[in-house]
């Protein structure tokens, strides 16, 4: 699992709110958080992911995450979604 898996994935979503949804939709088949974020932003994510055994990457910032999402903003966290 890597940057390049989640800018060449069909289906993802980007930002902590939608990357929340996926996971409780059990939609999401791995999740990657920026490691400069906010923990109590990316904590609940973190867990979720251990709940559920779905893979989770650090990835060194907010703006490396964005940049693999294909926006110009930073992301503090993103998924990619199951077929």
């Amino acid at each position: 699992m890597s940057l390049d898996d989640l800018k060449t994935a069909v289906a993802k979503v980007v930002g902590v709110k939608q990357t929340a949804k996926a996971l409780q939709k059990q939609t999401a088949s791995a999740v990657y958080i920026a490691a400069d974020a906010e923990e109590r932003i990316t904590a609940p994510i973190k867990a979720e992911c251990e709940k559920q055994n779905v893979d989770c990457l650090v990835v060194e910032s907010m703006q490396a995450l964005g940049k693999a999402c294909g926006i110009h903003a930073g992301a503090s966290a993103a998924a990619i979604l199951k077929h």
